[in-house]
């Protein structure tokens, strides 16, 4: 049975920044939330694109946006498919069977931090925007032949989500100009970075690959990718079922 996360959005009727949110709860984001939501300066907050960068449809597809709202919908976006392949994970018929129960923990904590993660986003930006129509909709998802009872499948795919949110986060951290939101995606940032360390764990136990060579440059820094980059590796998965645009993204 899928846990609950405690979320209490703002009222509907926000009217500053000062009341853009408030959730309880969380025990990941919550933290960052409330900076994000506090600032002392109104005018401080979330500082808007120009009105044509805001997410939004555009020729019958959902853009993502520019500015910092655009680069948040990106994040909810890829929030959106971890927390939606997680919920599958711990709720396939076979999970307490196919997993060990060190990786029932794990799963189900990576599930728990995700949807948080994801609610955080829809939270933060429907306050945020103060127009249903500038969120981004629930995605639906796809992932064709996976397995979800297969242990190597599923963990596998866990590693390629969570080394791809981790470089996300990364290449993206430079293109967000409001400093409190700076600091929520380096608190989400390292997040990831733990979860795709357990799960490389979870596949090689023992082994360095919590931190490989892969994922880990020369310089001892983990990879940045751009968003252009991440959204053209995420869409050639073919698991994004809900066509939606970037166009003022890098």
């Amino acid at each position: 049975m899928m846990k609950k996360v405690k979320v209490e959005e703002v009222k509907s009727n926000l009217t500053n920044r000062r009341s853009f949110l408030k959730i309880s709860g969380l025990a990941i984001a919550g933290t960052g939330l409330v900076l994000a939501g506090c600032n002392n300066d109104d005018d401080g907050g979330m500082a808007p694109p120009v009105d044509n960068q805001l997410p939004g449809v555009r020729n019958g597809v959902f853009d993502l946006g520019g500015g910092d709202a655009g680069i948040l919908t990106y994040a909810y976006a890829l929030e959106q498919l971890e927390a939606d392949f997680y919920t599958r994970v711990v709720n396939g018929n076979n999970f307490g069977s196919v997993f060990s129960s060190e990786e029932q923990t794990v799963l189900t904590d990576l599930y728990n931090h995700e949807v948080i993660h994801r609610e955080f986003f829809r939270a933060a930006l429907t306050g945020a925007l103060n127009d249903p129509d500038r969120l981004l909709p629930d995605l639906n998802f796809d992932y064709g032949d996976l397995n979800f009872s297969n242990r190597l499948q599923v963990l596998n795919t866990a590693k390629t989500l969570e080394d791809t949110g981790v470089a996300a986060y990364n290449g993206a951290g430079r293109y967000i100009t409001t400093p409190d939101y700076l600091v929520i995606a380096g608190k989400i940032v390292s997040v990831e970075a733990r979860h795709a360390s357990a799960i490389r764990s979870l596949l090689n136990p023992g082994s360095a690959d919590f931190a490989g060579d892969d994922v880990i440059d020369a310089n001892g820094l983990d990879l940045a990718q751009m968003p252009s980059q991440i959204l053209a590796a995420v869409g050639s998965l073919g698991v994004v079922q809900t066509p939606f645009t970037a166009q003022f993204l890098p």
